[in-house]
C-alpha cells in the first residue's frame, strides 16, 4: 500500500534462477545447448528488471514519535505492485490533518507503528489499474481517502477508495475535500438530523473541520452557527457564514452562548475532548445531539506531553444512561479512520458533498500550500492554530526546493570545514602547549644553576678565609 512491497518482477527473477540450476549443474562438460539456455535466461530477467531498480519515489515518512523533525523526506525504490481491484495514483497535493498532528506524538492509533508513511488523503492522476478495476482508468484525475500512506508521489489504493474530480475543481481543492468535509456531513446530517432554524456550535471554526461544517450548515435554511476562534480569524469565519464569533481565548463561550441562546444549543461538535465535553453536554438544548470527534487538547507541544494527555482523561466525560433520559439528550462519538471498512456510507456522502461543490454551495478553503521539504512549518502553523482553511502539502519539486536541498548541502560542507578548523585549531594549540612544556624543562637547570653559582662563591670566600687564618 505505501510502497514498500518487493515489486513482483523481483521476485519472478528469483524463480526464473531457481529453475535454471539443474541446467548448471554439470559443470565439468555443460552442453553448448544448456548453456545458452542459462545465458539466456539472466538476459531476459535483465530486461524487467531496470524498471523495477530505476524507478524511484520521493515519500515523506515517521521516523518515530516526537517533534516536527520526525517526519523525514526519503527516496524509496522499486515500483509498487498492484493487486486485483487496485489503481496507482501519481499524487499532485496531499491533505494535512489534525490526525497527522497527534500521529506523529504516537496519540492516533490508526497509523503503524514508524517507519510509516502518514497521509489519508491526496489528489491526483491514476497511472495504472489493476485486474477486476472497470469504473477507473489511466488518465482519471481522482481525490484519494485512505487511512495511512498518501503523503507520497505514487501511492497504490483499492479503487474504491478514488473519487473522480468534476470539472473545475483543482488538485488542491481536491486534496481538502475528504477528509473534512465527509467528516463535517457524516457529523451534521447522520448523527445530528440538522434542519431549519436549529443552532449548531463549531469550535476551532477556521479550521479545516470548522468550515467545512460552517458551509454545510448554511445549506439548511436559517441555521444559527457559534464559532469559535481566535478574535484575528474573527472577519474570516464570520464571512464564511458564522452567525456568532466567540474569542475563546479572551471569553468563556458557555457564558457568551448562554447570553445569545439561553436555552442552549440543538448540535455541539467537539473535537476538544476533557472538560470541554463536560461543557458542550450541558450547553445542550431538550432533545440536543452532542457529537464528539476528537482531543485537540491532548497535543500540547511537539512532542507527547503526558501532563496533557493524563488531564484530558481525568477529566473525560462519562454518563450514566439514566441521565441522557433524564435529559432528553444524546451523545455520539464519530471517527473517520475507523468507518474505512464503510466505503458504500462513506461515497454517498462524497457524491451529496460533491454535487453541492458542483452547485457552488460548498468550496474548501486553502490557507497554504507547502513543498515536502516544508512538512515541518506546516504541521507547526496547524498545531499553533496559525491557519484559516486547510494545510496543504505539494508533491511537485519546485526550484525553491532544489535551492534549500543544495543549501543543506552547502551548510553541511560549511560544518564539516568549521569542525575539521576546530581540530586543526586543536592540534595548534595542543602543540604550543608542549612547546611551552618542553621550554620550562630547559629553563628549569638553568635555573638550578643559577641557584648553585652563589653557593660556589660563598664556598670559595669561606675556604679564602680559612688560608688567611
Amino acid at each position: 500500500m505505501s510502497g514498500e512491497d518487493a515489486p513482483a518482477q523481483q521476485q519472478n527473477a528469483v524463480d526464473q534462477k531457481q529453475e535454471t540450476k539443474p541446467a548448471e549443474e554439470p559443470k565439468a562438460e555443460p552442453p553448448k545447448t544448456e548453456s545458452a539456455e542459462a545465458a539466456a535466461t539472466p538476459a531476459a530477467t535483465t530486461e524487467k528488471a531496470p524498471e523495477e531498480e530505476t524507478f524511484t519515489y520521493r515519500a515523506l515518512v515517521l521516523t518515530g514519535y516526537g517533534g516536527y523533525d520526525k517526519v523525514k523526506l526519503q527516496v524509496k525504490k522499486g515500483k509498487p505492485a498492484l493487486k486485483a481491484g487496485e489503481v496507482l495514483v501519481r499524487v499532485k497535493v496531499c491533505g494535512l490533518n489534525f490526525a497527522d498532528l497527534m500521529a506523529r506524538q504516537g496519540l492516533y492509533d490508526r497509523l503503524p507503528s514508524p517507519p510509516v508513511t502518514p497521509g489519508m488523503e491526496c489528489s491526483g492522476v491514476v497511472e495504472a489499474v489493476g485486474e477486476e478495476v472497470t469504473d477507473r482508468k489511466v488518465g482519471d484525475k481522482v481525490m484519494v481517502l485512505n487511512r495511512f500512506g498518501l503523503w507520497q508521489e505514487v501511492a497504490v489504493v483499492p479503487a474504491s477508495h478514488t473519487f473522480l474530480i468534476p470539472d473545475g475543481m483543482s488538485f488542491e481543492e481536491a486534496a481538502a475535500l475528504p477528509v473534512n468535509y465527509i467528516t463535517a456531513y457524516l457529523m451534521l446530517f447522520d448523527f445530528g438530523n440538522l434542519r431549519p432554524n436549529q443552532s449548531v456550535l463549531v469550535h476551532a471554526a477556521a479550521g479545516g473541520v470548522g468550515i467545512a461544517a460552517t458551509q454545510l450548515c448554511k445549506t439548511v435554511k436559517d441555521v444559527a452557527v457559534f464559532g469559535t476562534a481566535s478574535a484575528s480569524k474573527h472577519e474570516a469565519i464570520s464571512q464564511g457564514g458564522v452567525t456568532h464569533a466567540i474569542d475563546y481565548r479572551t471569553k468563556d463561550y458557555v457564558e457568551e452562548v448562554r447570553k445569545i441562546s439561553p436555552k442552549g444549543l440543538d448540535i455541539i461538535l467537539d473535537p476538544l475532548g476533557g472538560s470541554d465535553t463536560h461543557k458542550a453536554y450541558n450547553l445542550l438544548k431538550p432533545m440536543g445531539k452532542l457529537i464528539t470527534y476528537g482531543a485537540a487538547n491532548m497535543l500540547a507541544g511537539q512532542r507527547k506531553n503526558l501532563i496533557a494527555v493524563a488531564k484530558n482523561w481525568y477529566h473525560q466525560f462519562s454518563i450514566h444512561t439514566l441521565s441522557l433520559i433524564q435529559g432528553n439528550k444524546s451523545v455520539c462519538g464519530f471517527h473517520l479512520g475507523y468507518l474505512d471498512g464503510e466505503m458504500e456510507l462513506i461515497t454517498q456522502a462524497m457524491n451529496t458533498i460533491l454535487d453541492l461543490y458542483k452547485q457552488g454551495k460548498v468550496k474548501p478553503r486553502i490557507d497554504s500550500t507547502c513543498l515536502f521539504l516544508q512538512v515541518g512549518d506546516a504541521m507547526r502553523k496547524m498545531q499553533e492554530r496559525n491557519n484559516i482553511g486547510k494545510v496543504i502539502l505539494t508533491t511537485e519539486p519546485m526550484p525553491e526546493e532544489e535551492k534549500k536541498e543544495e543549501a543543506k548541502k552547502e551548510d553541511k560542507k560549511e560544518d564539516k570545514k568549521k569542525e575539521e578548523k576546530k581540530k586543526d585549531d586543536k592540534k595548534k594549540d595542543d602543540g604550543k602547549k608542549e612547546e611551552k612544556k618542553d621550554d620550562k624543562k630547559k629553563e628549569e637547570p638553568k635555573k638550578e644553576e643559577k641557584k648553585e653559582e652563589p653557593k660556589n662563591e660563598e664556598e670559595k670566600n669561606e675556604e679564602a678565609k680559612k688560608e688567611e687564618k
